[in-house]
């Protein structure tokens, strides 16, 4: 993609040929895309700081009467484009203007000219200068193609070979397209060197006039930045299946764009959510999936493409084993129905995990305000009397707020860890043999050529499952060594086949085996029994790493020795994170009353890309058979840090939604993320939305046997 919004000093006329000659000396076809700007609409210059809108505030809002007349406090000014002065033009009162992608919000209350109005405060921050302005309520009367965007258009037309396609950027209706192929007839491009048309569909204008557009089009991109900010976040998944559906049904190819794999520009592997919805995406049937900053300016730009490559591969691999999403009878101006508001109507719950971001006197009561449905007490931080402190202060919180809120006991589990290290990190070279095996004492730790793990009851189950040919991973799969040797029931060689820097007490998982001991560790027990004895009862009780009914026994063990009776027996929720709870559902189910897909040590476990299918097997197993199921992981893990979810995540929210989740669980953005409130609001409105079409969109898996 040839983005025309940085096109400057000469950079496409050099890439440009670079590309078609490096495609050709490896073989390859490549094609390239050529992406025109359109038309923008942003505030002006300051006339000095930045400055604060306030809720409720008038304000002027107009065109610049000169070049002093800059935003200053009471009013917002915008530079006198064509399109600008359009958009002024179309605006009336009762119509919204969103700025910076939405974080403020203004409603027009008087129109005093075609070039001035008076607008109100609705959503407040601080403004500074050349942010964006979104309408998304108004058809603008200007041309698609800016000046620039038909300078840029003709160099296009004329690179040789010929590009493969055009996209034109903001389309509302099918004439928008026609300037582009009125440029083409006057330059006089010959049909069979003519680019394929690509729409960007980021209006809400465009689905109502969706036919008309695919008439002049050949290509279809679902262009999800702005289309977010329009048409907003929560309605965009399903918009994005009935824009791919349409298309496809008319023969086009259809791109899918912005935020796919968002947290890669920072990170070398895409979190769960991700890969979800680029899965999603290709069932849907897109033809292709995009990236954006995550190539342009990120990090790991290599490391993007080939993740998209491989998820979209697995998708491929399994898409003849789902159904169609939508019916005959659906129509792409559905995506504009009014975006459901009404929380009391969300069946779907939230779960939010609790920690110091969370779990605070102050905090309790903004979470459950926010749409917490049920707290999780994470046992594998069970410590100084947080749990004894906060369990009655969330029940008493909750009987004050009239509200009913229920509450999960997460048993931590077996840990299967490497041990110390004897002095530095350690380099694993691809291609090595070392020692792994259990520390014969304290004073065996990890050195070079030897990985050693401490002797507990369960790390020694992991190293005696060991055969040759086994495959471990450490570190979330960062590092992976597979088994050449077996000494002895404690000690391995090992070669290293995918090497990095090893430091101490970093996971270890082992997918090819089923690992012969007890589920519940002598933690686990002590746990268990507090969690079992509080007044009132838990409600859920989840066993992590069940491979097997059996596993679950344990836990019922536990309430049989203490004498719960029935009534006062949590619901038993067993932690599917392993591939051999996969093959042995029948008998983790019958031992059940709810079930979590737990995707974080599954993604590992399974490999990233396996997640998204089984997690639809695993919604539709577990809701056949009457339980609660819960998704979790990495839902919407950009919150940590934001307070607003990037569009992948709320699409893989929706479809969790859609594949028949009870809820949807919070684990760090809840726990310890900077925006734990706006994380529950999040995860609640896309659940919300994603139920106000459910009966609109068809089960992928009708059923599982």
């Amino acid at each position: 993609r040839l983005n025309c919004s940085h096109r400057r000093g000469g950079d496409f006329e050099r890439v440009y040929p670079l590309i078609r000659k490096a495609a050709q000396e490896l073989g390859r076809k490549v094609e390239c895309l050529g992406d025109l700007q359109g038309p923008k609409f942003r505030v002006g210059e300051l006339a000095a700081d930045p400055i604060e809108l306030k809720n409720g505030d008038i304000l002027e809002f107009g065109i610049c009467k000169d070049d002093n007349d800059n935003i200053r406090e009471g009013r917002i000014t915008m530079k006198p484009t064509i399109e600008q002065k359009a958009l002024i033009a179309a605006s009336k009162p009762g119509i919204d203007l969103l700025l910076e992608d939405g974080i403020m919000k203004v409603n027009v209350v008087e129109k005093l000219s075609d070039t001035e109005l008076k607008v109100k405060v609705v959503r407040g921050g601080k403004l500074k200068a050349r942010k964006g302005v979104n309408v998304p309520d108004v058809e603008i009367d200007c041309a698609a193609l800016t000046a620039k965007d038909i300078e840029d258009a003709e160099f296009l037309l004329q690179l040789d070979p010929p590009i493969e396609y055009i996209c034109v950027s903001f389309v509302q209706k099918g004439q928008d397209l026609q300037e582009l192929i009125d440029i083409m007839d006057r330059l006089k491009i010959p049909a069979e060197r003519r680019p394929k048309i690509c729409p960007k569909i980021e209006k809400p204008q465009a689905l109502t006039n969706i036919d008309g557009i695919i008439a002049k089009s050949q290509a279809l991109m679902v262009a999800r930045g702005d289309l977010g900010v329009e048409l907003e976040l929560e309605r965009v998944p399903f918009a994005q299946k009935l824009l791919i559906r349409k298309a496809k049904d008319a023969g086009l190819f259809v791109i899918n764009a912005t935020q796919m794999v968002e947290s890669m520009i920072e990170n070398p592997v895409p979190t769960r959510a991700e890969v979800s919805d680029l899965q999603n995406a290709i069932w849907d049937g897109a033809d292709a999936v995009m990236l954006s900053g995550e190539a342009a300016s990120g990090k790991f730009p290599c490391e993007a493409v080939m993740a998209e490559a491989s998820a979209a591969l697995e998708a491929e691999s399994v898409k003849d084993l789902l159904q169609p999403r939508l019916g005959v009878d659906y129509f792409c101006d559905e995506g504009n129905k009014p975006r459901e508001m009404d929380d009391s109507k969300r069946r779907t719950k939230v779960v939010a995990s609790l920690g110091p971001a969370s779990w605070s006197e102050e905090m309790i009561p903004k979470m459950i305000a926010a749409g917490t449905d049920i707290f999780r007490l994470n046992c594998s931080h069970r410590r100084g009397g947080d749990f004894e402190r906060v369990y009655p202060l969330i029940r008493k919180t909750a009987a004050e707020m009239g509200k009913k809120v229920e509450c999960l006991g997460d048993l931590q589990g077996p840990k299967f860890r490497v041990g110390e290290l004897a002095a530095d990190p350690i380099e694993l070279k691809n291609g090595d043999i070392v020692e792994f095996g259990i520390s014969v004492d304290d004073n065996d730790n990890i050195r070079p050529g030897r990985i050693t793990m401490k002797p507990t009851t369960e790390q020694n189950a992991l190293v005696k499952g060991c055969q040759v040919g086994t495959t471990l991973l450490i570190e979330d799969g960062i590092m992976e060594v597979v088994v050449t040797e077996k000494l002895s029931d404690t000690e391995l060689k090992v070669q290293i086949t995918r090497g990095g820097k090893l430091k101490a007490r970093k996971g270890v998982n082992v997918p090819d085996i089923e690992i012969d001991c007890a589920a519940l560790t002598v933690k686990d027990i002590e746990d268990a029994e507090f969690l079992l004895q509080l007044d009132p009862p838990i409600e859920y009780i989840c066993v992590s790493f069940a491979q097997k009914a059996q596993d679950l026994q344990e836990l019922i063990d536990i309430m049989d020795r203490l004498n719960i009776p029935a009534e006062k027996r949590p619901k038993i929720c067993p932690k599917i994170e392993k591939p051999q709870a996969l093959t042995n559902i029948d008998g983790i189910i019958e031992k059940s009353q709810s079930l979590m897909v737990a995707r974080g040590d599954l993604g590992v476990e399974l490999g990233l890309n396996r997640v998204p299918f089984a997690q639809k097997l695993l919604i539709r197993k577990a809701k056949q058979a009457g339980l609660f199921v819960i998704t979790a992981t990495q839902m919407v893990e950009s919150m940590i840090e934001a307070p607003v979810p990037t569009r992948a995540e709320v699409a893989d929210l929706c479809n969790a939604v859609w594949d028949g989740t009870d809820a949807v669980m919070l684990s760090g953005e809840a726990a310890s993320g900077k925006f734990p409130c706006e994380a529950v609001m999040a995860e609640a409105a896309a659940a919300r939305e994603a139920e106000s079409v459910e009966h609109r969109v068809f089960p992928a898996i009708p059923a599982v046997v």
